[in-house]
């Protein structure tokens, strides 16, 4: 067993791994071997099928008993894209910064949490891994499926700590302690083609959808609360396939995304949408995906605890914030509390991808400091 892990040596060799989601390409063996060096019991197990899998999953445990404090993560990253510098899964460091894809988003906190768990060789209560690589995808057989798993085990933590890059200017200037929901609905309005000449002879779909669409925009949902913003409905797609200029449609399309706070349940917007939209095209039908509810760990002694180890570090007083898209800590909140602190996000996602080196080694010592106070060692 060993006590010193390099978090830049670790983010590296992930870094390395091309995990385009839901591809694992060795992160999870990475993992794995780091996570047995330094005592941790790991399961690794496989879910789904393509398109949306096979996902690998992986959970670790050292110790017994309480309390049970949990880290979460995903090993999976979004497309590089064209334009970097340099090959986006060589880890390159430049100056003062460690390029490549998935530097911030999340290997980074990963390689810093096991650096910090690492240091801890008395250990009090169990602390474990929760490590999905199907976060950046639809999340079908990631988190879910490992979440699935424990409950069969009868496992459950008492507090879980997510790593996605919640940091905005400064590492620990940001902590989330909740996300707002998501949904997407598409709807179909259905009309008969026909030619231009000939209205009588079809009927156009566009204008009944277009005022559905314009009555969905005119929705006010809320105003917002204390710790969310106004939930929002935005139109994403209007489409009708039409390569001709005499012919009207047969069918026209729409696709619109609410993302809501905790007001709302997203069977209700679905709802709310299907009444509104009916009252204008009665023919459409509706298919609706909620990506997850809103959640909110109310401000108490886990955020506390996590911004005071931010402080004892950095010196800054972190900011509590419900803002961002959505991750896996909309499934975990399910289960225990859960808050959400890692890595500055300005490049993630983005061409050339950089983390400061500086602040994988502070982030290590956060994590380390949060992990003793949750465990009480």
């Amino acid at each position: 067993m060993t006590d010193a892990i390099d978090p830049v040596a670790l983010t590296k060799r992930l870094i390395a791994c091309p995990s385009v989601t839901p591809a694992d390409a060795g992160a999870m063996a990475v993992i794995a071997e780091v996570l047995e060096e330094i005592g941790f019991t790991v399961h690794r197990f496989v879910a789904g099928e393509a398109p949306d899998g096979p996902v690998e999953n992986l959970f670790a445990t050292r110790g017994e008993g309480g309390p049970h404090f949990a880290f979460a993560g995903h090993s999976d990253v979004v497309p590089p894209g064209e334009g970097w510098q340099g090959d986006p899964f060589i880890p390159a460091v430049r100056g003062d910064l460690l390029y490549g894809r998935g530097a911030v988003d999340m290997k980074g906190a990963i390689g810093a949490f096991i650096a910090a768990a690492a240091r801890i060789t008395v250990q009090k209560g169990t602390l474990s891994l929760i490590i999905t690589g199907d976060e950046e995808g639809p999340a079908t057989y990631g988190t879910v499926a490992l979440i699935d798993w424990m409950n069969q085990r009868g496992i459950r933590p008492d507090l879980c700590l997510v790593g996605e890059p919640t940091s905005t200017h400064r590492l620990g200037d940001m902590i989330k302690i909740g996300r707002r929901g998501s949904v997407n609905i598409w709807i179909d309005n259905e009309g008969a083609q026909g030619h231009v000449a000939y209205p009588h002879l079809a009927d156009n779909p566009i204008p009944a959808l277009v005022k559905a669409l314009d009555a969905l925009a005119a929705l006010h949902l809320d105003e917002g609360n204390d710790w969310f913003q106004p939930s929002n409905l935005e139109i994403t797609s209007i489409d009708v396939g039409n390569a001709a200029t005499n012919v009207i449609p047969a069918t026209a399309r729409a696709r619109i995304n609410i993302r809501f706070n905790d007001e709302h349940k997203g069977a209700d917007l679905v709802e709310l949408v299907r009444a509104t939209v009916a009252a204008h095209a009665p023919v459409a039908t509706l298919r609706s995906v909620i990506s997850g509810e809103s959640f909110i760990t109310p401000p108490g002694e886990f955020s506390g605890m996590i911004a005071a180890a931010i402080g004892k570090v950095t010196g800054l007083e972190p900011q509590l914030s419900t803002t961002g898209g959505t991750s896996d800590a909309r499934f975990l909140s399910r289960i225990c509390p859960v808050v959400e602190f890692g890595l500055c996000n300005a490049t993630m996602h983005k061409l050339d991808e950089a983390v400061a080196i500086a602040d994988l080694y502070q982030l290590a010592d956060i994590y380390e400091e949060i992990t003793r106070k949750a465990l009480g060692c």
